[in-house]
């Protein structure tokens, strides 16, 4: 294949463009039509290539992405043209694939940012991996041919930089085909592009090293390239000394836990509105799970509608997911709250004017959220929307009631099942985004004496499911009613089941609503610790 040096452009004289025509020092070529001119201005067949399918190029500097033509004889990388199948020919960048001194691939590229490879794809090896031996003190790993002539051209093209022949779907495999020769080198650094497919690959790639030998590279812009045409490329170079070693998620080293540690200790507590309950839990904080049962009609989401008015009016912002009622129904619930008048069921007239500033000052303050589920209860798209409300809307603390018309929603399946599967997302969720989460959970049914709506106990044996919300939840807490009783029908007590930030359990205190305020107040500030006690079984009873 000719290289001599290029010299000027000229007209062809075959199509009859003005300046396709590249003239060197041994021949000429043009880039429209592909006409090759030998020694003395004639005419003549293009240099055979390893493989008569493969395409002839030339060495050209890629003005637009900033790489030189020294870089590009360097990694084999040229400019040519491809004849489509209707006889059109097409200007094509291609990146030469070597092994052994032999081009065994071509990965060409069309204007169109189309690629197609020639020769054998199935097992291409790394671009630029004929350049740098057996080994040696460290190779940067790129996802695509531009971004490793990139990395190489700022380090002066001294450095062993190679890239993936597919982009980061296919990394991993064209990785693990020459591990054994990546191996060799004490490091490797992995520089992917910066979007989300690139640095899911990059942790994958890592995965295959021997632990402790693979890095990953960030970058303030999504690519190499991007950074070199913004002047930065400096800041490649600092990324490639900057890089991490990977660790699988969840593996924290000793000297990084520290910030970790600092972000618990200065995790803030925000206090239930009953001072009893707070001496118990200490209060709501971000990253935990609040579970609150009780058995039907005994005051879950009364307690629950309490508390989200309570937030909002300390200022945090609340997203209300209330899946068993419409949105004017829990905004009429709130707006009772703020007028301290229960409106569904109160005879006194209440003018709009009089329901309309209530309404502004719960609402219209852009720190409350509601949720128009329109009869939809797929727990994905519940994640997908609390998800939004704390990444979007800034929500602090949001609130499911409840967990159970979830399950009900799922056409089929074993319910205690799909309940650990349903905890497990939330927990997962929680853990991972900035708020906290209050649910709403029903019991099962016992053979116990006294029925849960009849004043019985609540237990956290009682939870539905096989034990995935007891133990997944930091905080449960318990309402005890007896609906039938005509003097404390009223009265609810609230026990905390489980209680993982303290380990302190038992009646936090009695609580009593007022039907004419329709408002939930603590009728006894003293409290009763529970004592654990060992069942019969020898398992211990909350």
């Amino acid at each position: 294949m000719a290289d001599g040096k290029f010299l000027r452009h000229e007209p062809c004289p075959k199509c009859g463009s003005k300046d396709n025509l590249a003239r060197y020092e041994d021949h000429g070529f043009c880039f429209g039509c592909g006409y090759y001119e030998g020694t003395g201005g004639v005419e003549a067949e293009r240099p055979i290539l390893d493989n008569v399918n493969f395409i002839y190029g030339e060495f050209m500097p890629l003005m637009k992405r900033m790489i030189t033509e020294e870089t590009c004889r360097k990694f084999d990388y040229r400019v040519g043209v491809y004849r489509q199948r209707d006889g059109s020919m097409s200007p094509v960048q291609i990146a030469n694939y070597r092994s052994d001194g032999k081009v065994v691939g071509q990965k060409i590229r069309f204007p169109s940012k189309d690629f197609k490879y020639l020769g054998d794809g199935s097992q291409p090896p790394l671009f630029g991996q004929h350049l740098w031996g057996n080994g040696g003190r460290m190779i940067i790993i790129t996802e695509g041919e531009i971004d490793c002539m990139t990395v190489s051209q700022v380090q002066g093209n001294k450095y062993p930089v190679v890239s993936v022949p597919n982009g980061a779907s296919g990394a991993r495999k064209a990785l693990q085909r020459e591990l054994e020769w990546l191996e060799r080198f004490d490091s490797v650094i992995l520089m992917f592009d910066m979007d989300e497919p690139g640095q899911e690959a990059a942790k994958i790639c890592a995965e295959i090293f021997t632990p402790g030998k693979a890095k990953i590279a960030h970058l303030p812009m999504k690519d190499p390239n991007e950074m070199l045409l913004a002047g930065k490329g400096e800041e490649i170079i600092r990324a490639v000394w900057n890089a991490k070693e990977y660790r699988p998620d969840g593996i924290i080293a000793g000297p990084d836990s520290w910030d970790h540690f600092m972000k618990k200790r200065n995790a803030v507590s925000i206090p239930y509105p009953w001072e009893p309950l707070n001496k118990l839990t200490y209060g709501l904080r971000k990253h935990e799970l609040v579970t609150v049962t009780a058995g039907t009609g005994i005051g879950k989401s009364t307690l629950c509608r309490e508390l989200a008015y309570h937030l909002v009016k300390a200022g945090q912002k609340v997203g209300y997911i209330a899946l068993e009622e419409s949105v004017g129904k829990t905004a009429e619930s709130f707006i009772s709250l703020e007028l301290n008048i229960p409106l569904h069921t109160s005879k006194t007239p209440v003018s709009d004017a009089v329901l309309q500033e209530a309404w502004k000052r719960v609402f219209d303050n852009s720190r409350f959220f509601l949720y128009d589920h329109w009869g939809s209860t797929d727990i994905d798209n519940l994640i997908s929307k609390m998800r939004y409300l704390v990444r979007s809307c800034g929500v602090d603390w949001l609130f499911l009631d409840h967990i159970s018309i979830v399950v009900s929603g799922i056409a089929d399946g074993d319910e205690r099942r799909m309940i650990d599967n349903i905890m497990t997302r939330l927990r997962t969720f929680v853990e991972n985004v900035d708020c906290g989460l209050i649910i709403v959970s029903h019991l099962k049914r016992t053979d116990e004496k006294t029925s849960h709506e009849e004043g019985g106990r609540v237990r956290l044996s009682h939870l539905r499911g096989s034990g995935a919300i007891a133990q997944l939840s930091d905080i449960a807490i318990g309402l005890e009613r007896d609906q039938q009783d005509a003097e404390e029908a009223n009265v609810v007590a609230v026990r905390v089941l489980k209680n993982r930030y303290s380990g302190d359990t038992g009646v936090a205190c009695e609580m009593y609503y007022d039907k004419q305020t329709g408002r939930l107040y603590v009728r006894e500030p003293e409290q009763v610790l529970f004592t654990q006690a060992a069942t019969e079984d020898g398992s211990i009873d909350y």
